[in-house]
Parts: structure tokens; sequence; C-alpha cells
């Protein structure tokens, strides 16, 4: 299929995912003509890359040599960096990010967030510090950069350019998450053994902002685990909030439909609440409730 039209992204991806669909995921990824293998062991790898030749020669599809990558404890794929530690942030983008020019339009701005936010899981409270820019992109709103704005982008930029390594979660080791809401939004940390997995954020929607306090922190709650679900499933994790009522609330016998809705969803999902005040850095309170989670996670 030559290059340039318009469905050949699609048929490519199609065509090389169909080849190698036993193994998907497994040990292999693809993305439309990138294909990544990765392993735990040497031994593995070698068997993974030879079964993957053969496959190549079996479909008669041909990796061009000079752009092969063999062996490697680190690799660059989709704008991250994945190695032995973790995952972080591709330097290139990041440098794209700290040399942005402060923005003039709201297509500016929007250009901005669309490539900071790619990397938003590796900053806590995204949407809340992006706050002040993403209001100048709202219909009827008029464009005045001013020193929140300001503020903002260069906080967003300090944030990505010393972007922490996020790890790669395992099954079987339980969970930590960390939720917090404020009436600007709703903001989310999930870890494991004290280490950062993700940071998720989002700005409250309109009809959020009549909530009382005690919805909008259990409204945090809920999106961390839909967001989270594909971890979270079936796994034990422990649910840590700064609201303390939200601790009595499978014993409470008066809820509103909203509540009752969200307890159901609650259910689907094996956890243990545990009350923690304030909102200081989640990340250093981790390692001080390092004792308590051994007990409240299963041992490995």
């Amino acid at each position: 299929m030559p290059f340039g039209l318009t469905n050949a992204p699609n048929d490519v991806y199609g065509f090389d995912a169909s080849s190698v669909e036993t193994r998907l995921d497994r040990f292999v990824i693809v993305f439309i003509d990138d294909i990544l293998i990765y392993s735990k062991t040497r031994e593995e790898h070698k068997e993974h890359l030879r079964w993957l030749c053969g496959h190549l020669r079996e479909h008669r599809l041909f990796a061009k040599f000079s752009k092969c990558e063999f062996w490697l404890t680190e690799v660059g794929f989709l704008g991250h960096i994945v190695g032995t530690d973790g995952v972080s942030v591709d330097p290139a983008k990041v440098r794209a990010v700290s040399d942005w020019p402060t923005p003039r339009s709201v297509s500016d701005i929007r250009s901005f967030l669309g490539l900071a936010g790619y990397y938003r899981r590796f900053v806590q409270d995204f949407s809340r510090i992006a706050a002040p820019m993403t209001q100048l992109t709202k219909k009827d709103v008029k464009f005045q950069w001013n020193d929140d704005c300001e503020q903002a982008f260069r906080t967003l930029k300090e944030r990505l350019t010393t972007a922490p390594v996020l790890v790669l979660p395992e099954s079987g080791k339980g969970f930590e998450v960390n939720t917090d809401a404020s009436k600007i939004g709703l903001g989310c940390v999930l870890m494991q053994e004290s280490r950062v997995i993700a940071y998720a954020s989002r700005q409250l929607k309109i009809h959020e902002k009549n909530y009382p306090t005690h919805d909008l922190e259990l409204a945090a709650v809920v999106f961390a685990l839909k967001i989270w679900r594909h971890y979270l499933y079936g796994e034990r994790f422990v649910l840590f909030t700064d609201h303390k009522s939200l601790k009595y609330l499978f014993t409470q016998k008066e809820l509103n439909m909203r509540q009752r809705r969200w307890l159901e969803f609650l259910k689907d999902y094996d956890f243990s609440l545990e009350y923690h005040p304030g909102k200081a850095n989640v990340v250093a309170h981790a390692l001080s409730r390092r004792g308590r989670l051994e007990r409240l996670l299963p041992a490995t």
C-alpha cells in the first residue's frame, strides 16, 4: 500500500496486529508499523525474538535492519522512555515543552495543553494547575493572558522538565490509591510499594460545582477507580482519603440517589478505606504509612 493514503496507517496496523495476534500484549506491542518486544529475562527474550522473526518471515513481512534495535535495557516508545526502573518522559518531547513560547491566542493554548497533557500522568494536579489556561479556551471568554495564566504556564513547564520516573505496576503486590477534591477539580495518585505509578486529575463539571464536600470527595474516589479500573479490578488495594466521613460510607443509612449509585459501583472493588488527614505531599506520606500498608495488603 502506498504512503500518504488516509486509510494506510489503519490497514498497516490491522495487518501487523493480526499477524501477531496470539502473542499481542503478552510480549509484543504493535503501533502502526512499530513492533516492540519485551521480556523479563535474556532467555525469554531469545525465544520471543526468534518467534517474532520466524513469524514475520512466514507472513512475508520485512523489517529494515538499520531501523531495528536489539537487546536494549531502555527504549523510547510513543514519546516515553521505558526501562528497568520504570517509565519516564522523552527528553526530546519535554524540550519542546520547555522551549514553548508564551501563548498569544486560544489556538496556542490548545496546542500547548495538547502536548503537555499527553504527559499529564506524570504531573500531580495537572488539571488544577492548568485551570487558568483552560478557562481562556471556553466559548465567549475574552482572551486575556494574566499573571495566573503565566504562573500556570511556567508551573506546567517546570513540572514536566522535572517529571518523576513512574514505576510499572505488578499484579499481586497490591495498590495504594490517594484521592482528593477541591472546588476546582478532582485529583488522585496510584502507587505501589510507596512509588508512584500514575497521577490523574480533571476539572469539575458545571453541575459538580454544586456538590457538597462529602460528595466531591466521593466523586474523586469514583473517578480514580474508573480511570484505573484495568489496574484495580480484581486486585486488593488501600484507598486513602482525608475526608473522615467517607470511612463510614458503607454503614450510613441515609444516602441520596447519587451516593447510592456510587456505592453500588464501589462494591465491585476489593479495598479497605483508610482516613489520612491533610492534603500534603502524598508521596512523602506514603513512606510514613509503609508499615501500615504492609499489614493491610496481602503478603507476597
